[in-house]
């Protein structure tokens, strides 16, 4: 299976391993803002923002996620809390889990000794819901592990598409990519066959497409199982924003939903296309790309995330800054660590701790 894309199996990776105890008090949140000075905003461009208009919460945590519904999972002294974007407490559980994820759908998959569970966004256990493995939800329903055998269950817990694939994926356009014995094919959101299992690997369909594997090449199918782009690729990823990655040997580029190579195999590593730039590595540097392939920020990064509400976060040396669309820094490399915007804020680290800054104050 090609570990390039989330399976059931390996939920474990979405979830955060954590005691929940009562030692956090709502009243030690700090919800001061991370503080920007006007040097740190390097962008011509920007004004600051009178002080009480910035909304960030001061590094405190000893993990944080990113925003996710509204609600982002950090942790104190190995506790762990749901807080709103205003910094404050929204979710204590009183219940100890002994892992929790973000939120997905109106949900969060928690793990209660070997028992996997979910809880809504008041924090209530839905105790109906108890399986070997729990996926997040997706299009309404989320797979899950019912000894050696996965299903899928809708929000209020019951089994609508019984235990009965080898491997099972969240849903995607309408379709999931399942494994039957030793191969895969996609099935409907009434479990029925859409598209026969016959490939060695399948993965998620966006824009349409989804990449495929025969043998130990990759390609990509329609939704009517037409094979678009024939297996030719060692790596194949979702389309985004019209383009997908793709790897030959060392080397990666993009196709068009054509099939057509538009951006041709010669950077050492790429990322999806998000807000009309992708982050590319060369000879050892992170720059951007657009669709064309013409490097519109020189490749001049130790490293380089997608953009996000027209902010990308990049790493100079062993700082973390922002940059803009135009490669100019917004706010300048001063993190230890940084995520990229989701919900309007982005979580940071400053030493050991983690807080947000607010796409507002920026």
């Amino acid at each position: 299976m090609n570990n390039n894309y989330f399976w059931v199996g390996g939920c474990l990776l979405l979830l955060t391993a954590c005691r929940i105890s009562s030692s956090i008090d709502p009243t030690e949140i700090q919800l001061s803002s991370v503080q920007l000075s006007p040097n740190d905003r390097t962008s011509a461009a920007t004004q600051p923002l009178a002080q009480n208009q910035r909304r960030g919460i001061t590094p405190q945590f000893d993990s944080a996620s990113d925003f996710a519904e509204g609600l982002a999972l950090v942790s104190i002294n190995n506790s762990y809390r749901y807080i709103h974007q205003t910094g404050k407490v929204a979710i204590a559980p009183e219940q100890e889990f002994s892992a929790m994820a973000t939120f997905s759908e109106g949900l969060a998959i928690v793990r209660l000794g070997s028992i996997y569970s979910c809880i809504n966004q008041t924090g209530q256990l839905l105790e109906q819901v108890q399986f070997d493995s729990i996926a997040h939800f997706s299009e309404g329903l989320a797979a899950v592990k019912v000894n050696t055998k996965y299903g899928y269950i809708n929000k209020s817990g019951q089994l609508v598409i019984q235990p009965k694939f080898a491997l099972a994926s969240p849903f995607s356009q309408g379709l999931a990519a399942v494994k039957v014995d030793r191969k895969y094919g996609y099935i409907t959101p009434q479990g029925q066959i859409a598209i026969a299992p016959s490939y060695d690997d399948a993965a998620n369909f966006s824009q349409g497409l989804a990449a495929i594997r025969k043998g130990q090449q990759w390609g990509y199918i329609n939704r009517s199982n037409q094979l678009i782009v024939h297996p030719q690729f060692d790596g194949a990823f979702p389309f985004a924003e019209s383009l997908a990655r793709v790897r030959k040997g060392q080397q990666w580029g993009y196709i068009n939903q054509q099939g057509t190579l538009s951006i041709p195999l010669k950077f050492s590593f790429a990322n999806d296309f998000s807000e009309g730039l992708a982050a590319v590595q060369q000879h050892g540097k992170w720059g951007y790309i657009n669709p064309t392939g013409t490097i519109v920020i020189k490749s001049k990064f130790n490293y380089a995330a997608e953009f996000s509400q027209g902010l990308a976060a990049v790493q100079v040396n062993s700082k973390w800054g922002y940059i803009n669309q135009s490669g100019d820094f917004a706010i300048a490399p001063k993190f230890d660590n940084a995520g990229s915007f989701s919900e309007g804020f982005a979580r940071v680290q400053v030493g050991s701790k983690w807080g947000y800054i607010s796409r507002d104050d920026v």
